[in-house]
């Protein structure tokens, strides 16, 4: 990455937290899907439904693939945040909003440098508050927490109390809820102090674009005043 000017590295902050305070209401997380097309189609859906962040998340493309897709989703993504799963330098080279970064993904130094000042880093916590501590002293723009209920796509993840929502709130970022959320238990998770919720099946589960979008419309509902 080429080194920023002066005045360009003063505004990178300001362009940073711009994208940090999008960050609220529904963060759809990307499923596996081998055709990009279809994939694309899905994730218009779910913004056109209300969804304000995509994550692209892909555990079994190969790296040929998941260039090609997150190239794709990211030129279309149409203004909403657009962050990369696990990978910074493959967000660094598709122009995404930003990382993020479970506990297997490199530090945040190194998400950093490859991504530059203005991008977001995001930090999976699971169900440890003193990890999202060191994360957001390292610099991290939001942390995750999760699972909050019984996930299909983690079933052995760890779970974690909804009283650590609220601990969450003392540390200045916004704080991102995950795994086996729904319509019916996203006001839960709001109340007791989500920012945004991470959500897979319960809107990419859908059979079609058209379900996607009335599913990711539902969960805006749900969450309410956070979904804006």
């Amino acid at each position: 990455m080429p080194p920023m000017s002066a005045a360009a590295t003063d505004r990178a902050p300001d362009r940073r937290g711009a994208r940090v305070a999008r960050l609220r209401g529904l963060y759809a997380v990307t499923p596996d899907l081998a055709d990009t097309a279809d994939l694309c189609a899905r994730m218009e859906a779910a913004i056109s439904g209300g969804a304000a962040a995509i994550q692209y998340r892909a555990k079994t493309a190969d790296g040929v693939l998941r260039r090609a897709q997150a190239g794709a989703l990211a030129r279309a993504a149409r203004g909403a945040l657009f962050i990369v799963n696990d990978d910074a330098a493959l967000a660094a080279a598709v122009g995404a909003d930003g990382v993020h970064l479970g506990e297997d993904d490199g530090g945040i130094d190194d998400a950093r440098r490859l991504l530059g000042p203005e991008r977001i880093v995001g930090v999976s916590c699971y169900d440890d508050f003193a990890r999202a501590e060191a994360a957001v002293a390292a610099g991290a723009d939001y942390v995750a927490f999760g699972s909050f209920y019984a996930s299909g796509v983690k079933p052995a993840a760890r779970r974690a109390p909804l009283a650590l929502l609220e601990r969450a709130r003392r540390l200045g970022v916004p704080v991102v809820a995950i795994g086996g959320i729904t319509a019916g238990n996203a006001p839960e998770l709001v109340r007791a102090g989500a920012d945004a919720l991470a959500v897979i099946t319960a809107v990419f589960g859908a059979a079609d674009a058209a379900g996607v979008e009335a599913a990711a419309r539902a969960l805006c509902g749900a969450i309410g005043h956070r979904a804006a």
